[in-house]
């Protein structure tokens, strides 16, 4: 596969002539989900699901669909009717010719006070995984973790030893758009030396072979 790092937690998956995307929020860019076949949503965060960028991405695809779970399916069905496919933890389904296995169910703790939100992770081909805004960890071997690096939610020592436990062959970061360049080589550093996996950081527009 091939894999393109889009801005802040959205990314491309490209095999055999077909895409697809993973959380094209507003944090990335307005075209993140055009040329996309399939879109898959991790929760209803707007970093993460975006309906302009949806809009964008099925306007220019009529055959593409979305996969996500049933609070953005909830808001967005009525708006693409035929189009929108509710899924949840343990379900797994065929999106543009990649197997998909949806882990997890609720978002990581942002505060007590804040309730929280249900977040599903996606398997890709059995390879690639995206945990949307948890640190879930697939009960299956993950050649390649697309890493949340810096969030409301986390700390780099929960980041490091995310890694450790998923025990991926590489790490890609995502979810940085809240990193700064002055602190990118704090994270790069102890990820790499901590983590036990090989890490990898991405500018957007980038891509490599996964």
């Amino acid at each position: 596969m091939k894999f393109t790092k889009k801005s802040h937690a959205c990314i491309r998956l490209e095999k055999d002539g077909r895409t697809l995307v993973i959380d094209p929020g507003a944090f990335s860019e307005e075209d993140a989900a055009v040329g996309a076949d399939a879109i898959l949503i991790t929760h209803e965060h707007a970093d993460h699901f975006s309906e302009d960028r949806l809009r964008a991405g099925l306007e220019a695809n009529p055959g593409a669909e979305i996969w996500t779970l049933k609070s953005v399916a909830d808001q967005i069905s009525a708006a693409f009717p035929g189009r929108v496919h509710t899924v949840g933890h343990g379900d797994t389904f065929t999106a543009a010719g990649f197997d998909v296995q949806a882990h997890g169910e609720l978002h990581a703790v942002i505060h007590p006070d804040i309730p929280r939100i249900t977040n599903v992770g996606y398997l890709v081909d059995g390879r690639v995984f995206h945990p949307g805004d948890a640190l879930t960890v697939p009960d299956h071997q993950v050649e390649t973790l697309l890493l949340p690096v810096m969030a409301p939610w986390s700390k780099i020592s929960e980041v490091i030893d995310y890694v450790r436990e998923v025990k991926p062959q590489r790490a890609y970061d995502i979810h940085d758009a809240l990193l700064t360049d002055l602190a990118r080589p704090i994270y790069d550093s102890q990820i790499g030396a901590l983590g036990g996996s090989e890490h990898v950081r991405l500018t957007p527009g980038d891509s490599a072979q996964v």
